[in-house]
């Protein structure tokens, strides 16, 4: 903290930077070199893939740095990469990424779901974190041109595909508490299965003496700080039964998010006129993701109304562990959905709130869950072409 560089060095751009931002790199998917990994990996069974540990054959890594801007993007084998243990990663947690699948469609090609709102949810978490500034457009390329080369990763069974992380990092090696003026991104590809048993409901445990954000942090940005403070509670709530954590906020108990994931409920109405879809709004304290815009998308439309027969009222709004409790011993709360881009979506069949379980109806995903789940796969898998929703990689 007593770095004398701490309080005064210039970031980017500033008086004593000897390079303009005029003058530096732009990151540039054209200037894209390969170099391809000797040996192949053998693929693996899929009911052997589990989320995250199995990585294809390469990754793409591109550096920053202030004298010269961005460098020439690089395909390589995947493998450790080598920074100096002082890095801002390391120190102060000035690191960001994405969430991304390609699927393989029926006639063979690989498709990504709404790419571009990943694309710019990375560029407001790069600017949240005062990393250096990265071009969505450009970083979407570069993930294209991964898949493109790691295509006989993505599995032909439905519900399967190559999970993608961009991730980009702060790698200014000092102990200075400013913003890093150096970064890395890296793109790694996974093939994966389903999070969950798609028909096994997840429970969740009510927590509100830790919270997951808070007002004007950075509950909306996907950033790397946000998750490691979750594993604390996850383990408590393991221990007493429960697969996940149902993130509450304030003192009257809002609802937030479940987990890592968005969070629904599907309430009865009480004028008859189908049932509401109830989401807690954009707040700041709410990751704005990619399914989850999907699903009220869905719900607005007619169209849709007509797949799942059934008209639903999307609403953004703040509700409480009390209306939860009430809609249920009304006989009102008809499904609770988990919402990310790893699960999609996924059923809740109870919620432990102050020692007492409260039940979801059913034995498993219920009617609106089930329709949001096959819409957003036919969608993703290229069986279903929706308002340009599925994007061709190549």
């Amino acid at each position: 903290m007593g770095d004398k560089d701490s309080l005064a060095s210039p970031v980017p751009g500033q008086t004593g930077d000897s390079a303009s931002p005029t003058s530096l790199a732009a990151l540039d998917a054209t200037k894209l070199s390969i170099t391809l990994a000797k040996t192949l990996k053998p693929l693996q069974p899929i009911e052997t893939l589990r989320f995250g540990q199995t990585f294809s054959d390469h990754m793409i890594v591109a550096t920053y740095d202030p004298e010269i801007g961005w460098s020439a993007p690089e395909v390589k084998p995947h493998g450790p990469i080598t920074l100096d243990p002082a890095c801002s990663c390391f120190q102060y947690g000035g690191n960001v990424f994405e969430g991304m699948k390609a699927y393989l469609g029926p006639d063979g090609k690989a498709r990504l779901f709404r790419p571009d709102m990943n694309m710019r949810r990375l560029e407001r978490s790069c600017a949240r974190l005062a990393l250096p500034p990265i071009d969505g457009d450009v970083v979407l390329e570069l993930v294209k041109c991964l898949v493109d080369l790691e295509k006989r990763w993505i599995p032909k069974e439905s519900g399967y595909s190559l999970y993608l992380r961009p991730t980009v990092i702060a790698t200014r090696p000092g102990l200075g508490v400013i913003a890093s003026d150096h970064a890395m991104l890296y793109i790694l590809a996974s093939p994966t299965g389903p999070y969950y048993e798609v028909l096994k409901p997840v429970s969740l445990l009510a927590v509100s003496d830790n919270v997951r954000a808070w007002p004007g942090g950075t509950g909306g940005h996907k950033v790397a700080g946000n998750y490691s403070p979750g594993f604390l509670p996850q383990r408590i709530a393991a221990e007493k039964g429960y697969s996940q954590i149902l993130w509450l906020f304030g003192d009257d108990r809002r609802v937030t998010e479940a987990g890592a994931m968005n969070f629904f409920v599907v309430v009865k109405r009480d004028d008859g006129d189908g049932v509401d879809l109830i989401t807690a709004p954009l707040d700041g304290t709410i990751l704005p993701g990619v399914t989850r815009a999907s699903c009220l998308a869905l719900a607005s439309d007619p169209e849709f109304h007509k797949e799942c027969s059934v008209r639903l009222h999307p609403q953004e709004k703040v509700y409480t562990m009390s209306d939860i409790v009430k809609w249920s011993s009304e006989g009102k709360l008809l499904e609770a959905l988990l919402i990310g881009t790893a699960v999609i979506v996924g059923p809740c069949n109870k919620i432990g709130y102050e020692g007492q379980d409260i039940v979801i109806p059913g034995t498993g995903m219920g009617p609106v869950g089930t329709a949001f789940r096959k819409k957003i796969l036919d969608i993703q898998e290229g069986r279903t072409e929706w308002k340009g929703w599925g994007v061709v990689c190549s």
